[in-house]
């Protein structure tokens, strides 16, 4: 049987730039790659070098700056952190809100929601 690794998740957003440069500050991540998307408008890249999120935008929803429902189109994004304080302090400095905190076995966790509605848990097992 073969094993998969998530390579990449494509997500709509309004503003590519300000979205990698939220995964760059909570989680130290870099642009991999940054250009023209196959479809019209453009893409962001941004992640390890084993795994990224796709930020995709056009100029449709540039002018749009859409909030989608919990939900539309995913549930949440999930990430594993080292320092689950300083990361809620980063998403507080961002302007964002976080919520749902919870400590469990075997660790802690809080969501929050971006500019467009897209929710992440952010999870720390130490």
């Amino acid at each position: 049987m073969t094993i998969a690794t998530l390579e990449h998740v494509n997500m709509t957003v309004s503003d590519p730039q300000r979205s990698a440069d939220l995964m760059r500050d909570l989680f130290g991540w870099h642009i991999r790659w940054e250009g023209p998307s196959m479809l019209g408008g453009h893409t962001i890249h941004v992640g390890t070098d084993d795994q990224y999120l796709a930020l995709y935008t056009n100029d449709k929803i540039k002018q749009a700056e859409p909030h989608f429902n919990k939900g539309e189109p995913l549930n949440h994004v999930a990430m594993t952190v080292d320092d689950l304080d300083a990361v809620e302090d980063k998403v507080k400095a961002a302007g964002l809100e976080p919520f749902g905190h919870d400590d469990y076995d075997p660790g802690r966790r809080f969501y929050f929601f971006d500019w467009n509605g897209i929710e992440y848990e952010i999870v720390n097992y130490g």
